[in-house]
């Protein structure tokens, strides 16, 4: 039988009992874990750094509001039990700094590190949303290797992870650590959303599906849209913005759709054109916006415009709507490169944490899923693009249009 009035780790691949966590426990590792990787140059945390880590808004679940008194004390509790080193600074002033040796206890591959340091951070989770929310800790090819890895470390000796049952309005079984009880074990958690879905039979498939239908509505679409500005007042304050920005250089907005937020910026001065997936949505742009200047593309295949060397700024306004989450780092790459530096990226979106699927629009079927990532999570990947300067806003839905999602808006800069 256990010995448990001591605490115990698992030494390497297979002796003895796994450590024990508090919930503040577990975060206060799961973030060194993080930092090391993502901040390597500010790692280990001074106590500050550690309390700022642990009470993040983006990246958290749930998100918590610990004292310094909490911080300190609880990292003292994890020295005691060898999990965690206290340190002093090796340059200027002498300043305590904290450092995990979590991973080292328990023996942990890259790939068992990155998954742990997310399951002890947000809780249960799907496969799907592991892949994504690693993506700055290790760089997973596929789901397929994620649940490889899941199998491996509940395979152990002393497991580290278990499968729990799917929940009914889940699309995909969960997993959680073993270190320990997560809050979301101790209250009813509301369904994991599993934004990978929308390309469960290939991300072709899925752009053949958005490609039709927009074809399908496209006439109906822009008689919908083309004046919504008039009723935006926040949207035409940071097109505005673009315009001033830009100063005459070239502008591009790529999922341009019916064109009339290219014509907008090109009616205030700016030299703007926009691209769209949709050959019947470029139709239909040009048609009520002649003169204007509309192409087929893929904003995943961005290029340099035509008349410079780079775009003052690209906007992705309602066009990343449809990708999975896990797409959604490399798209974000994608329109960040030709940008010149200083140049802005902005993305408008829809705000949540679900897939909306819909079989019928504006009198026609189509076949379309929609899905709305979480501020935080959109705000991350820009961030990882390398952009800096970033400024978010979410605004809630305007009933007296129909709307019935926050919407999301992200400004960012690319260094000079």
């Amino acid at each position: 039988m256990a010995d448990h009035s001591r605490p115990g780790w698992l030494y390497g691949r297979g002796v003895s009992e796994l450590p024990v966590l508090e919930p503040e426990e577990q975060r206060i590792l799961g973030s060194l874990l993080e930092k090391q990787t993502t901040v390597p140059a500010s790692y280990p945390l001074t106590a500050n750094a550690l309390r700022a880590a642990c009470n993040q808004t983006s990246n958290r679940d749930p998100v918590v509001d610990f004292d310094q008194q909490t911080v300190e004390q609880t990292a003292r509790a994890l020295k005691e039990r060898g999990l965690l080193r206290i340190v002093w600074s090796d340059t200027g002033r002498r300043t305590l700094k904290y450092h995990q040796i979590l991973d080292e206890r328990l023996g942990l591959d890259p790939d068992e590190r990155a998954l742990l340091t997310v399951l002890l951070l947000r809780g249960p989770q799907a496969p799907g949303e592991l892949r994504t929310r690693t993506e700055r800790l290790h760089a997973f090819a596929d789901r397929g290797e994620v649940e490889a890895c899941l199998r491996r470390m509940m395979g152990r000796p002393q497991p580290l992870v278990h499968e729990l049952e799917r929940q009914p309005g889940q699309q995909d079984r969960r997993w959680v650590h073993l270190l320990g009880p997560t809050p979301q074990q101790a209250v009813a958690a509301p369904p994991a959303v599993d934004r990978d879905a929308v390309i469960a039979d290939g991300a072709d498939l899925r752009d053949v599906r958005v490609r039709s239908s927009y074809g399908a509505i496209a006439a109906a679409y822009a008689d919908q849209l083309t004046d919504e500005l008039e009723a935006l007042p926040f949207e035409t304050w940071l097109l505005d913005r673009v315009v001033a920005h830009a100063a005459g250089q070239p502008v591009v907005e790529v999922g341009s759709g019916p064109g009339h937020i290219t014509a907008y910026l090109a009616d205030r001065g700016a030299d703007a054109m926009g691209i769209d997936l949709s050959p019947a949505m470029v139709v239909e742009a040009r048609r009520r916006f002649p003169g204007r200047s509309f192409e087929v593309g893929d904003l995943r295949l961005l290029t340099r415009p035509a008349t410079a060397s780079a775009w003052a700024a690209v906007l992705g306004w309602y066009s990343l709507i449809h990708l999975a989450a896990s797409e959604l780092p490399d798209a974000v790459a994608a329109l960040v490169r030709p940008l010149a530096p200083g140049g802005w990226l902005v993305v408008g979106m829809h705000a949540g944490a679900e897939v909306r699927h819909l079989d019928e629009w504006f009198g026609h079927e189509v076949d379309l899923d929609f899905v709305l990532h979480e501020p935080g999570f959109v705000v991350g990947n820009v961030e990882a693009a390398g952009l800096v300067d970033i400024e978010w806003y979410v605004r809630g839905p305007l009933s007296a249009r129909g709307e019935t999602t926050q919407r999301l808006y992200v400004v960012a800069r690319k260094p000079a």
